[in-house]
Parts: C-alpha cells; structure tokens; sequence
C-alpha cells in the first residue's frame, strides 16, 4: 500500500509516544472513517426507515437494533476517544483541541438526546413523531463526526506518510 509502510512497529517500553507517527494517524483515521460512514448510513438509511416499520412491529425490531448498534458503535466511540485522547497527549494543538470539542459534542448530543429519543421510541411513545425528531438531533452528530474526520484527513497529509 504505502512503501515501507506496511507494519506499525511498536517499541517494549510501555510508552505511547514510542508508537509510530504514521501508525497512530492510520488508527486514528480509520476509527474516524468507520464513525463517518456509520452516522452517514444510519442518518440516510436506517433512521428514516423506522417510520416504515409497523407500530406493533417497531418494539421487537428496535430493541434488537439497539443492542447490535451499541456493539459497533460503542466500541469505535471508544477506541476515537482513546486515539484522540492519546493524539492530546502526543501533541497539542488547535486541530487536536478542536476535535476533542467535536467528539465531546458528539457524546453529549448522543447521550443526551439520541439515548433519550431512543427510549421514547422504544416504550412506544408518540413513535412518528419521536422517529422526526431523532432524525433531526442526528444531523448535528452526522455533522460532528464528519468534521473530525475531515480534520483528522487534513492531519493525515503531516503524519501518515512518515515512517
């Protein structure tokens, strides 16, 4: 793919600084990019289909989908705020600081209103009406996570060609 590239060589001495620049950036990019096209699909595809889905159908359907969104998405959330946090740590910046407020961001319009819509639906209350607004609070989440990725794209051309 890229020449002399193809591994990312970490050094035994417990130190996250001794991993590779470029290795760190790939991480980091890729995490990002899987959260872009996830909020991307889920925005465009998978929300909007709930309104088609039988009210009497919508409980069992959506408990399910819940719970498997939660284990892909919950890790790669994770493993972005473990890269970007270490990305902090490695060096400060306004790009790093300005992602770190987009994925903040991300958490909060997710917990505090993506998770609350999502339960609301999930009891079944006012389900058309619940489905419109998760619908809109994801705009700025699709939004926030496109721009960190944007961002992490922009550093990418610094870092990820190193050796």
């Amino acid at each position: 793919m890229f020449k002399g590239s193809r591994t990312c060589k970490v050094y035994n001495t417990g130190h996250l600084t001794n991993l590779k620049v470029s290795c760190f950036f790939r991480m980091k990019l890729l995490l990002d990019f899987g959260l872009l096209i996830l909020i991307w699909l889920v925005q465009l595809i998978i929300y909007p289909s709930f309104q088609y889905i039988d009210r009497g159908q919508m409980a069992q359907w959506h408990s399910k989908y819940t719970l498997l969104i939660t284990l892909v998405v919950m890790p790669l959330m994770l493993g972005q705020v473990v890269a970007h946090g270490a990305g902090l740590l490695r060096k400060t910046d306004t790009l790093a600081i300005g992602q770190a407020i987009l994925i903040a961001a991300v958490w909060t319009v997710t917990f505090l209103k993506a998770v609350p819509l999502h339960n609301q639906i999930q009891q079944g209350n006012n389900l058309q009406g619940n489905i419109q607004m998760l619908i809109q609070w994801n705009w700025p989440r699709t939004f926030l996570w496109t721009a960190v990725f944007v961002i992490s794209l922009w550093q990418s051309k610094e870092g990820f060609f190193q050796r």
